[in-house]
């Protein structure tokens, strides 16, 4: 899943979501542009094995050799260890989790909660107010929406939404610090406060089993989780409640926005790296990795990517797959390759829409930077899923792909990451800094 992933601004891709590893319950994505809609929600728990007809399918190829890079060490104070395994739910494949401290602004009363998303296509941070002691959520100050009122996020996803309140804090992970920046907690809202704009998108996402962590780290390019749209009330995602209820949309300035911490910190700032270790193409019960902060910035965060390509400011570009031009991006939250190919045979049953091929099955996109730039390419294989998650023990998988959300979108997940460093440089033009690029 698990972002921020809202329908405002770019398309986003959630990840499968299981009440087993075995079993799907639903695959979650939000896909939009200035509030477009998301796409429908996909699952199936019948025989529905066949394939779902799209335009300019292939199939695949040959597949090629994975990469093989190997983490840097987690041992830097611009370091943070990534880890994914079973999780909090035991259901979920692919879900990078990190951990993240967080203090009341300006004072030692802190607390640290494990396994939050590290997500690459959302920005801010976004905690289940259950994750942390209910004395700690109350000392926490809730942003004030002007007349008193509570400033509260429906954030939007296309099979439901989180709903909480804004909070200030100091996020810090590892020896990094952002200082007193909004965040939201999720789920510290009654039910009943739940603005009927929100509820159209329909179920609460507001608990460990439904999100499936503790939260939501949003590290992508952007430095605020929806930017200009939010600051007019009739395209923001915030809201105003006097008394906590009697919810209304309500404009917010870039400051009040739910920030991403990276741009926040005082140093390493301009950018992440996300570096996962190499797993085996049969899938692993568990896979490492480790979140660089900064990029040239120190010894351990050079530059020493070979393709690298521009993007708007949300993350996105444009690839050539399957013979036709799609919206491309690079996305940790999601668990899998999503794409569409009718030339690939779906699982159906309780895997649902996931691919199955007989054989692997290798790809490439061509990838096309925004505006000027060179022209890249990206590889990547798709493997039978039922072999590689279907035994209900293996939760890291370098080739687990499927089709859900906008067949005009080319989603490389999670998987794609594995043996691999990924770098997402911050969009600093509003400060007269480098436009927002993504590099591996």
């Amino acid at each position: 899943m698990l972002t921020s992933r809202n329908l405002r601004s770019v398309c986003w891709l959630r990840p499968f979501r299981f009440l087993s590893i075995a079993v799907l319950v639903s695959l979650i994505a939000a896909c939009g542009g200035g509030g477009g809609s998301g796409g429908s929600t996909s699952s199936s728990t019948g025989g529905n094995s066949g394939n779902s007809g799209n335009s300019g399918s292939s199939g695949g190829g040959s597949p090629s050799a994975s990469p093989n890079q190997q983490p840097t060490a987690a041992t830097a104070a611009n370091t943070v260890p990534v880890t994914v395994n079973s999780g909090l739910t035991g259901s979920l494949p692919n879900i990078p989790t990190v951990s993240v401290t967080v203090c009341v602004a300006g004072t030692s009363n802190c607390q640290t909660v494990n396994n939050v998303q590290v997500d690459t296509a959302s920005f801010g941070l976004r905690l289940l107010a259950s994750s942390l002691p209910a004395s700690f959520v109350s000392a926490l100050p809730v942003a004030a929406a002007g007349n008193g009122s509570t400033l509260a996020e429906c954030t939007a996803f296309a099979d439901g939404y989180t709903w909480g309140t804004v909070r200030s804090a100091d996020v810090k992970l590892s020896g990094e610090t952002a200082s007193a920046i909004p965040i939201q907690l999720i789920g510290d809202l009654a039910s009943s406060t739940v603005p009927t704009a929100c509820a159209n998108f329909g179920a609460a996402q507001n608990t460990v089993q439904d999100l499936g962590a503790n939260g939501i780290l949003g590290i992508g390019v952007a430095p605020h989780d929806c930017g200009s749209a939010c600051t007019v009330a009739a395209n923001s995602s915030y809201y105003a409640c006097p008394s906590g209820a009697n919810c209304a949309k309500t404009a917010v300035t870039l400051a009040q926005q739910v920030a991403n911490p990276v741009p926040h910190f005082a140093t390493d700032n301009n950018g992440v790296i996300l570096q996962m270790a190499p797993v085996s193409d049969s899938g692993a019960p568990s896979a490492t990795g480790t979140l660089v902060f900064g990029i040239g910035t120190q010894s351990n965060n050079a530059m020493s990517a070979s393709q690298t390509f521009a993007t708007d400011s949300w993350g996105n570009l444009s690839a050539t797959f399957n013979g036709r031009t799609l919206q491309a991006f690079l996305d940790s939250g999601s668990n899998a390759f999503f794409f569409a190919d009718s030339g690939l045979a779906q699982c159906g049953g309780n895997l649902g829409t996931f691919y199955c091929p007989s054989t692997t099955q290798g790809f490439s996109a061509t990838l096309i930077p925004n505006g000027s730039g060179a022209s890249g390419t990206a590889s990547f294989n798709i493997a039978n899923a039922n072999t590689l998650i279907g035994n209900g023990q293996n939760y890291a998988a370098n080739n687990l792909g499927g089709q859900f959300g906008s067949s005009a979108s080319l989603d490389l997940g999670l998987p794609f990451f594995y043996g691999r460093y990924v770098y997402y440089g911050q969009d600093m033009t509003a400060s007269g800094g480098k436009a927002p690029f993504v590099a591996f």
